[in-house]
């Protein structure tokens, strides 16, 4: 594995810088091996996140911005305003994206308009805007409102891959950057792959750049995902390796054509488990990537018990490793069931792995199983 040198995270992880041309070559199967020990885990990183003294110096920056704001109001700088202004946000390009929770004491009314090219300045955007939180209708779509710049368009790259979308319209979850990290290392060529939830791209991108698929079909049912994935397609030069199917997935007229199907939804893809099952190739089978969000029961006697000690953290970690794994087997026995309706054929479900991408929640976390499936 070429790296340059051993560096230690601030949370205590140890971070080993990878080759990015080397990436297809490391070893996943030494990585499983690894991490089912319940002690040791593997975690993927595009980069390495800032250090406190970073964070520290991004909010001493804004802080001393904000305080000659202040004092030309004539108010002054207090501690209890620290809870009020954003020590976490997205960034997107120029594009800082903060919660809406933000600056709501009176003092900072007076400021008017002066007051977010302020905050822009101190977290050195260019654009400010702020998100209270995910509709429901169906899309995901995020409830976001500009508070500076003409513009609501951004740019983010991941992985060498560009992705360009307008975050009033489409969400981009970063923390989904371990599976597209995942989804580039696999060896794809000569493969057709079916992306039933593409959206801007989050995965169908690494497919074509990265993982070298022949082609790939990429259902989604927002428009304005589809005209950002079309616009990143193009972007990223792998759109002529491309079918994009503007629509609700279970009505896709395709089947029997996929090597590999990718069920990126969550909290849960299960609508489009027999979609999936249609989509593989009758002869020869192929591999589900199936996302979920797997709860552990708050109950459990680990999940309770404090995580301070090393050994009691290990013992949470193994709890949601055998609850994941659970989840895995019941799929897989559901899988086989909806094949064996669809076909009338017997066919055989492998779980190859079980993915944790991240917690979504206090005790859920968003997994994904890869499952190979082949006729007998």
């Amino acid at each position: 594995m070429p790296c340059t040198e051993n560096e230690k995270n601030y949370d205590g992880r140890v971070a080993l810088p990878i080759l990015l041309s080397c990436l297809s070559k490391l070893d996943l199967q030494s990585k499983n091996q690894v991490a089912s020990n319940g002690i040791c885990e593997i975690v993927w990183s595009q980069a390495m996140p800032r250090s406190k003294r970073e964070r520290g110096r991004t909010t001493g920056k804004l802080i001393n911005v904000l305080q000659d704001l202040l004092e030309s109001y004539g108010e002054s700088w207090s501690d209890d305003l620290k809870g009020d202004i954003p020590h976490s946000y997205q960034r997107h390009g120029d594009l800082v994206i903060m919660a809406d929770n933000l600056f709501s004491r009176p003092v900072w009314k007076k400021m008017g308009q002066e007051l977010w090219p302020a905050v822009a300045e101190g977290l050195g955007a260019k654009r400010l805007a702020q998100m209270s939180q995910i509709s429901r209708d169906g899309f995901r779509t995020p409830i976001v409102t500009m508070l500076l710049g003409k513009h609501s368009w951004a740019t983010h790259i991941d992985n060498g891959i560009r992705y360009e979308f307008d975050v009033t319209k489409s969400m981009f979850s970063a923390g989904n950057i371990t599976e597209k990290l995942r989804v580039a290392a696999f060896d794809c060529r000569g493969e057709t792959v079916v992306d039933l939830y593409a959206g801007i791209g989050y995965f169908t991108l690494p497919y074509l750049v990265h993982a070298g698929a022949s082609h790939i079909h990429a259902c989604e049912w927002n428009l304005d995902a589809v005209i950002a994935l079309k616009k990143n397609l193009e972007g990223n030069r792998v759109s002529n390796r491309c079918t994009v199917h503007y629509g609700d997935n279970r009505q896709l007229q395709l089947c029997d054509v996929a090597d590999r199907v990718n069920l990126g939804l969550i909290p849960s893809s299960e609508e489009g488990w027999p979609v999936a099952c249609r989509l593989l190739k009758r002869k020869t089978g192929g591999v589900l990537h199936i996302h979920q969000n797997v709860t552990t029961p708050a109950h459990s006697p680990a999940v309770i018990a404090a995580t301070s000690e090393p050994t009691q953290a290990a013992s949470v970690k193994k709890t949601h490793r055998e609850v994941w794994q659970v989840w895995a087997d019941d799929t897989a026995n559901r899988i086989a069931s909806l094949f064996k309706d669809m076909t009338r054929g017997r066919w055989t479900t492998s779980i190859q792995h079980v993915e944790h991408v991240k917690s979504y929640a206090p005790h859920i976390h968003h997994v994904v199983l890869d499952l190979e499936c082949r006729p007998l």
